[in-house]
């Protein structure tokens, strides 16, 4: 008597839980705090859209340069601009300057990088030596190039930016990606029948996410002191925009005249960078003993 063959079943799926992530995140006091930080330079940036307590071009050459008072609580610039309005204003070319690069960057990189550890064959190969050429490229340089071919301005800015951090995402999904694959619940969803874009959206996708958002935080930092350092060129955001970078080199033009003026935006770019840098860390401690099988 002959008996049919089982059908194969799906083992239990490892996936990433982000419930169990945030849980231990919250336990993380300086994670919880960065965030908390983060989010208020989001509402900063979000309020200067619709208000600011004066507008950022009115000048006043007569009180050009002073120092914090009651009617301009950060003092006034060069030109007797409010710099807590122009702080305000920057904010939100900080984070349109985010959004702009780590999307080339986690949208281009992600997709070209778990093609090619899915398909791996020639195209592989291709992409991955594509991938070592920008690696190759100096940054800076590369970014100065982009934008002197295109011209001056914080999207051709953040453009090379996001290139220039798309092969740090490509390479990370390949290498989750080929892991992932030879997974026994990838091969009982390719024995089901289940075609490539379900098991790639379904099956591997939800299991590289945990490194993938942990690597946003690191770039989004990257991506604050590369606009920041092309504005300081000249090379970013134009007037009448302002950004943390212009702000800084239009005080440090001025230094022997005024030491105020530089020190706001100074400020606010170190904080930001370290908010961002520390909640990175707290992703990647409350990911990392997920992984270790912590409780």
């Amino acid at each position: 008597m002959s008996t049919s063959p089982a059908t194969p079943q799906a083992p239990r799926r490892i996936r990433y839980r982000p419930g169990r992530t945030v849980r231990r995140f919250a336990r993380d006091k300086i994670g919880v705090v960065c965030l908390v930080g983060l989010a208020l330079l989001l509402a900063v940036g979000l309020l200067s859209r619709v208000w600011t307590p004066y507008d950022i071009t009115e000048q006043d050459l007569v009180n050009r340069l002073q120092a914090p008072s009651g009617d301009h609580w950060l003092g006034t610039d060069s030109l007797g601009r409010d710099i807590l309005s122009r702080l305000m204003a920057a904010t939100w070319t900080a984070m349109v300057s985010c959004m702009i690069g780590m999307s080339i960057a986690v949208l281009g990189g992600v997709t070209l990088g778990v093609l090619s550890g899915y398909v791996e064959g020639p195209l592989d190969w291709v992409l991955s030596r594509l991938n070592d050429v920008l690696l190759a490229l100096p940054p800076l340089l590369f970014a100065v190039a982009i934008v002197g071919a295109f011209g001056p301005g914080l999207t051709n800015a953040m453009i090379a930016v996001g290139v220039l951090l798309l092969p740090r995402f490509y390479r990370l999904a390949r290498i989750a990606t080929v892991q992932s694959k030879r997974e026994d619940y990838v091969e009982a969803a390719r024995a089901s029948g289940a075609g490539r874009a379900r098991i790639v959206l379904r099956h591997i996708l939800p299991n590289i996410a945990s490194p993938l958002v942990i690597q946003v935080s690191f770039g989004a930092s990257v991506v604050i002191v590369s606009e920041a350092g092309l504005s300081f060129l000249g090379l970013g955001a134009q007037a009448p925009s302002v950004s943390w970078g212009s702000m800084t080199r239009e005080g440090f033009d001025r230094l022997a005249e005024s030491t105020w003026s530089i020190v706001p935006p100074s400020a606010i770019l170190v904080l930001s960078i370290l908010l961002v840098s520390l909640l990175g860390d707290a992703l990647r401690d409350a990911s990392g003993r997920q992984q270790a099988g912590r409780p």
